[in-house]
């Protein structure tokens, strides 16, 4: 059993958490707000009051935040991981964020004579719940292998794409068709709707259709009632939205159904949905049309 370290106790980093120690390791947190935190001390996780400190008492040490800017917060700093780093530790970072940005980080980690690899999971908090998490990873394959049984504890489909980076570019490549796919059902759903069939009707028959990916059965309920905490809201979606257009530009690769449904997006913050699961896309396309929905209706998840 390993030594860990998990910053960042979300949605699904409390989750992954949750299921190491299940795993008989010892695992040492930090989360911005202990009291989200406080079921995973219950179970024995063990509380830091730092990202350094978490990254001092762990061999692994595992993040998974927002954005850029909530890494650079992570990291840097008297009291960031970094300055808990020393020869031997390794540093996972499952947060999605751009490839660059990681490959920059990678390197200062090397300065400490530790190393790091991009770690992002493809699935939702469903999957991660029972077992079926897609894991990627960039960086030195011999770390892989070192950290490879650690995270089969996570997901069982652990994948080695290549140098640091680009599991995340894998990740965005990945994260761009979950809104295009939910805007394509919500576009289904509608005509179906406004041809005279019932909304649960159409959402039953599209979710066991040849359309229905894993992702639109988990989800495609979310257009007739979103979910009391959003598994993956409209900032978080629109921010991998924003990378995979950056990458698109710089590769020259087109993207244009991720741009449309960017602006669903956008669409739905202006709304004022940002702490929406993203399948609020649904709602913008029914307002668009002259539907109403439980949201547009009076704004309740419920």
């Amino acid at each position: 059993m390993a030594k860990l370290g998990f910053i960042g106790l979300g949605v699904m980093g409390s989750q992954m958490v949750n299921r190491l120690l299940s795993k008989g390791h010892t695992v040492t947190g930090y989360n911005r707000t202990r009291a989200k935190a406080q079921w995973l001390v219950e179970k024995g996780m063990q509380w830091a009051d730092s990202p350094r400190a978490v990254a001092s008492a762990a061999d692994f040490t595992f993040a998974m935040v927002a954005n850029s800017a909530a890494i650079a917060a992570i990291t840097e700093g008297p009291d960031g991981m970094l300055a808990g780093l020393s020869a031997g530790k390794i540093f996972i970072d499952m947060s999605t964020v751009s490839p660059t940005v990681s490959r920059a980080l990678a390197t200062k980690v090397r300065e400490k004579s530790a190393d790091m690899v991009d770690s992002p999971v493809s699935g939702s908090v469903i999957t991660l719940q029972e077992g079926k998490l897609s894991v990627m990873v960039g960086g030195r394959p011999e770390t892989f292998d070192k950290i490879k049984p650690l995270l089969l504890d996570i997901g069982p489909k652990v994948t080695h794409v290549g140098d640091n980076g680009l599991a995340l570019s894998m990740k965005i490549a990945i994260n761009l068709s979950l809104a295009v796919q939910m805007l394509a059902f919500s576009e289904g759903v509608l005509l179906a709707e406004k041809s005279g069939i019932a909304r649960e009707t159409a959402v039953d028959v599209l979710t066991h259709s040849a359309v229905a990916s894993p992702m639109i059965q988990y989800r495609g309920p979310f257009v007739l009632q979103q979910p009391e905490e959003a598994w993956f809201d409209v900032n978080m979606m629109q921010k991998d939205m924003v990378l995979a257009m950056d990458m698109g530009r710089q590769l020259d690769v087109p993207l244009p159904t991720t741009a449309v449904s960017n602006e669903i997006l956008t669409a739905a913050r202006g709304m004022g949905w940002t702490k929406y699961d993203f399948a609020c896309m649904f709602d913008v396309l029914a307002a668009m049309s002259g539907v109403t929905t439980p949201v547009t209706a009076g704004g309740k998840k419920k």
